[in-house]
């Protein structure tokens, strides 16, 4: 496939079936594998950085006078630093400081500014803070992918797109972690246009067990982009049941997948094991290099 710069390439991940994650022929899980994006970030998170930055580009909000400014756990933070780094903007990542090494790194690298929040005030205390120096000092935008109505409809418009063109059989579910919910949210709107009875499952970890990419909801903070009566099931899955998975995937199914990823791919499979047939498919958001730093790779010990 041809493209004519790197940014019209984003997307077009591939959707590869698991053939040894699990012991049902009759069940076909179906991976859409986001760590092969070919954006900044190699995640889920390039689509939504471009939509991002296109839809204030057009909306005349941002400028080069202004300085980009967000809250993430790191993948969104990496895709708009790398991508206004290209567009010649400055940026400013807030982040918390318990994220991997490498997710600092590469913000580093392509540019932006890095500001770290304590890791113990989790991503909300990231958001708190970013929004505080946005309203201190109007040269800086925030996108907000939190709330901004962007953030699905990228993969409205693409990856729910891409899945349908690739299936292979009808799916009966979809499986995606929640973190700004931009995610699980466009790719269910637009895969139930057509499957208006697809299950779609959301998977968070527990409140006091972090995944990297992944977040908590509670009844405290849901974030806008996120309408949790369009789920038909919520489901928890800890750290150390991720990153059993992640291990499994990489031997089993030659897959190397981030955390997040582990978590969804526990999900799907504890699904498949409740089913007699069918078909489920499930988000991988990145892959597993920028867990490096985590060990729980060599170790086999849950982060």
């Amino acid at each position: 496939m041809y493209f004519k710069n790197a940014i019209d390439a984003l997307g077009y991940t591939p959707l590869v079936e698991l053939t040894r994650m699990h012991r049902n022929p009759k069940v076909h899980i179906l991976a859409k594998l986001e760590g092969q994006n070919g954006g900044g970030s190699a995640s889920v998170k390039d689509r939504i950085a471009k939509y991002l930055l296109d839809a204030a580009e057009k909306s005349g909000k941002l400028t080069h006078a202004r300085t980009i400014i967000e809250a993430t756990s790191g993948n969104t933070g990496i895709a708009l630093a790398w991508l206004g780094y290209h567009r010649g903007y400055k940026v400013t990542i807030v982040m918390p400081d318990s994220m991997s090494q490498e997710r600092q790194q590469l913000i580093k690298i392509f540019g932006a500014e890095l500001i770290l929040t304590p890791g113990a005030h989790g991503m909300t205390g990231a958001i708190n803070a970013a929004q505080e120096l946005a309203a201190k000092d109007k040269r800086y935008f925030m996108p907000d992918q939190f709330s901004n109505p962007a953030n699905p409809l990228a993969h409205y418009e693409t990856t729910g797109v891409e899945i349908l063109n690739d299936l292979p059989r009808d799916p009966d579910a979809l499986v995606a972690g929640i973190g700004t919910g931009g995610t699980i949210m466009g790719i269910s709107r637009r895969l139930r246009e057509r499957y208006p009875r697809l299950k779609v499952v959301g998977v968070e970890p527990p409140e006091d067990d972090p995944i990297q990419g992944l977040k908590y909801v509670s009844g405290d903070y849901v974030p806008p982009v996120l309408d949790l009566t369009a789920l038909s099931q919520k489901v928890t899955v800890t750290s150390q049941q991720a990153a059993m998975t992640c291990r499994q995937l990489l031997k089993a199914e030659a897959i190397f997948a981030g955390l997040s990823s582990g978590a969804a791919v526990y999900q799907a499979v504890k699904l498949s094991q409740e089913m007699f047939q069918g078909t489920i498919v499930v988000i991988l958001p990145d892959g597993g290099l920028k867990y490096l730093s985590l060990d729980f790779w060599t170790k086999g010990l849950p982060i």
